[in-house]
């Protein structure tokens, strides 16, 4: 080897080892890590795209539709006083838009959560927030629950309460009586941050709602993907808003409860809530049969009252009519269905395909690792339970240290 070859190696092994070093530091790995991650993703995609959602294995027996049986009716705990719904609302009104908060990757919920607590006092942002609830930052997804962990752990001086099955009304509602509303809808990516040539690139994100205009039939929306102080119109957000059961999330302060409760009316208390949600969509698959998120709706309130067979079976019917392909990255109703009414097979095939789109995905690698444990598969199952672990050190409740714990 010529003196100048050595020259050169040594020059690109020290230029190797200066990058590496460069990328440890944590703000350029933070800005590095996931355009490397989407890169590879996308590599592995266009090699092996993802198809469409799994179907449902054959069931014996099968009814050709699921066979909904009413839910008793439930008395709540607290009677909703009788003008709550007919205090008439104004045609606009206006909450004071908080600082902007542009998200990083795959972090709508916290920058959503932190414009919210800002309305509030609050003077944090996005990444506290993230740091306590995704601590790794490949983390897709962030669940109601989590959010109301984080406020009630770090800015206790506040209540936070979600509810689903919500309406432009109830959204109204609140935001006249001076309450910022986050929801859950979904958003059309950026083609630059497709999953593959074969991306649907239809995605969950979360909004907060800060004003409406009866005249225009507008809401005013914080949208840390797309901006500040955006309009959407009633109709478009009914409709993004449908395939996660309606889902609403509002903050108090603790000594206005009692007005939350009378602006919530029977939705206050979350059993009948879960209920009236239930009937409605039951009606809705009903009269839309043909509509995969209104069997998704009803799979997701059965699943509440531990009806997993009718949930399963309603969640088979979404499957059918078809799914967006990051659907299992957000809602794992149809994991706990298949669990619970013995439908194993189901559960490993569709986690199987949901960790395909989404490796980075606590709740999957949980409900794969149940699935690999109830078929006697310890050591697979250990594998899932570990990798969920590492996602989410902190996942709700230590699930996965939890499930870790029934093989060690």
């Amino acid at each position: 080897m010529s003196k100048r070859t050595r020259n050169i190696l040594i020059a690109l092994a020290a230029l190797l080892l200066l990058a590496v070093a460069i990328y440890q530091i944590p703000r350029v790995k933070a800005a590095v890590a996931w355009r490397v991650e989407k890169f590879t993703i996308y590599a592995k995609n266009t090699i092996n795209p993802p198809g469409p959602v799994p179907t449902a294995l054959p069931v014996t027996p099968q009814p050709a539709t699921p066979t909904i049986i009413q839910t008793p009716t439930l008395v709540a705990e607290i009677a909703p006083t009788a003008t709550a719904t007919m205090i008439p609302l104004p045609a606009q009104f206006s909450i004071p838009s908080p600082a902007y908060e542009k998200q990083t990757a795959n972090n709508c919920g916290p920058a959503t959560l932190s414009m919210a607590l800002h309305i509030y006092g609050w003077e944090g942002n996005q990444k506290d927030i993230s740091d306590l609830i995704k601590p790794v930052t490949g983390d897709r997804n962030v669940n109601p629950e989590e959010l109301r962990y984080y406020v009630r752990t770090q800015a206790g001086w506040l209540n936070l309460e979600y509810r689903v099955g919500g309406s432009i009304d109830q959204l109204k509602r609140l935001i006249a009586a001076n309450y910022p509303v986050m929801v859950e809808s979904v958003t059309s990516l950026d083609p630059n941050d497709a999953l593959g040539p074969t991306d649907d690139l239809w995605a969950a994100h979360y909004l907060l709602l800060t004003g409406y205009d009866d005249n225009s039939q507008t809401f005013t929306i914080q949208d840390s993907y797309h901006g500040a102080d955006l309009k959407i119109a009633y109709s478009k957000l009914e409709e993004e808003w449908k395939p996660f059961n309606n889902l609403y999330i509002v903050m108090y302060f603790p000594e206005f409860e009692e007005e939350m409760k009378t602006l919530l009316a029977s939705n206050w208390d979350p059993n009948l809530n879960r209920q009236n949600a239930l009937v409605a969509s039951q009606a809705d698959s009903a009269a839309n049969p043909t509509d995969a998120f209104a069997w998704f709706n009803l799979g997701s309130n059965l699943v509440y009252f531990d009806r997993y067979e009718e949930a399963a079976l309603a969640y088979d019917k979404a499957r059918e009519i078809g799914l967006p392909l990051r659907m299992f990255r957000y809602q794992f109703g149809p994991f706990l269905s298949y669990f619970h009414s013995g439908r194993n097979e189901d559960l490993l095939v569709l986690t199987d395909y949901a960790r395909g789109v989404t490796e980075m995905s606590e709740e999957t690698w949980l409900w794969y690792g149940y699935g690999l444990y109830r078929n006697g598969d310890n050591e697979g199952a250990l594998k899932a339970w570990q990798k969920a672990d590492s996602i989410n050190p902190k996942f709700f409740e230590d699930q996965a240290k939890n499930a870790i714990s029934l093989v060690q």
